[in-house]
């Protein structure tokens, strides 16, 4: 079993940056872990931001967010993060981090439906 707890959240005028963690107990082998970064607002379903891979680090974004936000991790820490610059009112979310028990397909990454773990979720809000 792993737990994630995210932390960073906040408030934030639009062009700010924000950092997002996510901490994992109990991973013996985070290193093998692909993690991910989902936001979801109130009604919609939860949307895919980011992801990592745990072989080579290979990251992956959508593209609303490329070029303004980073994923990376720091295996001996076992944590990730989000890196979010030049935010926008439209990133304001529940920001969740997620991890996989498996070894999914970098097709896969995208979606919910891979990831077995969840943090709790940390509020993100943009004001214009």
């Amino acid at each position: 079993q792993v737990q994630l707890v995210e932390s960073g959240g906040g408030l934030v005028q639009a062009g700010g940056s924000l950092r997002l963690s996510c901490v994992a107990s109990s991973a013996r082998t985070f290193s093998r872990l692909p993690m991910a970064w989902f936001r979801q607002t109130p009604g919609a379903e939860r949307e895919f931001v980011a992801a990592i891979k745990w072989d080579k680090g290979t990251a992956y974004a959508t593209n609303s967010v490329k070029g303004r936000f980073t994923v990376s991790r720091d295996n001996g820490k076992k944590a990730a993060y989000l890196q979010m610059n030049s935010l926008e009112p439209e990133d304001t979310g529940v920001y969740y981090c997620a991890s996989s028990s498996g070894s999914p397909i970098t097709s896969s990454l995208a979606y919910a439906s891979t990831y077995d773990y969840w943090g709790q979720g940390t509020q993100v809000t943009v004001s214009s």
